[in-house]
């Protein structure tokens, strides 16, 4: 699932392709996209785009309708088709979830059969949506004002923007693991599995440490990794949108630390980094930087091994013991 620093990257490229320019139209291929009924998709055509945002995880284009799309310069001044922001501009909010991914595409490109959910097409090109798998969960809301679009906020707070009292109070309020805190967006906004996953790994921190039991120092380290990961990622994601369209977008880089890295050895100390699998996603942390070298039960695999599950990465390295061999025939 994008996160921040992905999102940020799709919002620099798109900012440098459409800002100011007009929306000419929406192609909607998949009906199960859009979950707004009123206004309609054909009140945004033809409207200028006076700002790309991110809310949370959402893309969020704001649209000037055409009434209110040009401005006449007073007495000796140039008329300009700069947009204007009114008090009420409608707001295209985008959320990719796990598997939508956005394409720049020449002006007019087709959408892409199967995948393809829809297009906004720009003089200078197309802006086309993908969703891969047979899951539909990504989702388009056409909304008006800033009060209907933040009702579409989860109420985490941005890390980015916030204190670290704010951050103490937000992560205290109610007490989860630390992997659970971090992705819940009521709690912090636009943190996914691999950004935390590389966030707990920076403060040295188990991903199954409960929220309460964090003292003041343990704080201090998850609110600087947290703000440090986001940061580092956020400028070299950015960087890149700005020479070419961010058209891979992907949870898995070779430059992270732990996620994705399972069996792989921990830059940091050299440990196999273990995982813990669970639903659809999994957990990567590092046993000798984050639990003191103790392997975290996985929900899968060490409920099937019992009592042969490794306690410890002694354990996991070991040879086998007598007692371990099977008897001779």
């Amino acid at each position: 699932m994008p996160e921040i620093p992905d999102i940020e990257a799709y919002i620099e490229a798109l900012r440098l392709r459409v800002l100011g320019e007009p929306l000419l139209g929406t192609r909607l291929s998949s009906p199960f996209l859009l979950r707004t009924v009123e206004p309609p998709l054909a009140a945004v055509a033809g409207g200028r785009v006076a700002g790309v945002e991110r809310l949370g995880k959402r893309i969020v284009f704001e649209v000037v309708p055409v009434e209110a799309g040009a401005r006449t310069g007073g007495a000796g001044e140039p008329e300009t088709s700069e947009p204007s922001r009114p008090e009420d501009p409608y707001c295209l909010a985008l959320h990719l979830m796990i598997a939508g991914r956005l394409h720049w595409k020449a002006a007019g490109a087709g959408i892409p059969k199967g995948s393809g959910l829809v297009a906004f097409d720009f003089p200078s090109g197309s802006l086309i949506l993908t969703e891969a798998g047979k899951k539909r969960r990504a989702s388009l809301h056409l909304v008006r004002g800033s009060a209907a679009l933040h009702a579409l906020d989860p109420g985490g707070i941005e890390i980015l923007a916030s204190s670290l009292e704010e951050f103490a109070a937000a992560l205290r309020r109610e007490n989860h693991t630390l992997k659970r805190a971090l992705t819940d967006p009521r709690i912090l906004s636009g943190i996914g599995n691999a950004y935390s996953d590389e966030i707990l790994h920076r403060a040295c921190l188990s991903p199954l440490k409960l929220s309460y039991a964090l003292d003041s120092a343990e704080l201090g380290r998850l609110y600087k990794a947290a703000r440090e990961v986001l940061q580092e990622w956020t400028e070299r994601l950015r960087a890149e949108a700005r020479e070419r369209f961010p058209e891979k977008v992907t949870a898995f880089r070779s430059e992270m630390a732990v996620h994705g890295r399972f069996g792989a050895s921990c830059p940091v100390c050299g440990s196999a980094v273990e995982r813990i699998v669970y639903s659809d996603n999994e957990c990567d942390y590092c046993p000798g930087c984050q639990t003191g070298g103790r392997i975290l039960a996985d929900r899968s695999l060490s409920r099937l091994l019992k009592d042969d599950w490794p306690r410890s990465m002694e354990e996991r390295t070991r040879p086998p013991r007598a007692d371990d061999l099977p008897d001779p025939l």
